[in-house]
């Protein structure tokens, strides 16, 4: 497992990326504009990690701006935690032996969202490519939120 990123949501892009960037000093790595979810993501790292960041696409701060006005309350500015995994159907199956509930099954074979005892959202991305769809990943449904 390799940690990927922390999501946070921001309401100001300006204002956010003068606190992160000239101010806190991390570097802009990469921007995506998501025009089907509305949203711009936009990837930071501390200066000594911009050749790992750069190289492995982590460890990064995700900043993301939902274009669309929101109010964020009760800790909603704060999204997810990121985890790269060698193997998302293992991985899955490991932490449902253990009884953790997948909220959001690797039905893609490459993404998957499960959550901590204390509600943080946690991301489990595949590693390379996605796998080909399985069963019983590719027909399982949600379970609650992530």
């Amino acid at each position: 497992m390799q940690y990927l990123h922390t999501m946070l949501r921001i309401s100001d892009v300006d204002e956010s990326l003068d606190f992160y960037c000239n101010k806190l000093g991390l570097k802009e790595v990469r921007r995506v504009d998501l025009e089907a979810g509305r949203a711009t993501l936009i990837f930071l790292c501390a200066p000594d990690d911009l050749e790992r960041a750069e190289r492995d696409q982590a460890p990064l701060l995700e900043l993301t701006y939902n274009w669309d006005p929101e109010e964020y309350s009760g800790g909603r500015n704060f999204g997810h935690l990121a985890y790269r995994v060698d193997d998302i159907y293992a991985t899955c199956q490991h932490l449902m032996d253990k009884g953790v509930t997948i909220n959001r099954p690797p039905r893609d074979g490459r993404m998957a969202f499960v959550r901590s005892p204390d509600a943080i959202s946690i991301e489990l991305l595949q590693k390379g490519d996605a796998l080909p769809k399985q069963e019983p990943w590719a027909s399982m449904e949600n379970t609650g939120t992530w």
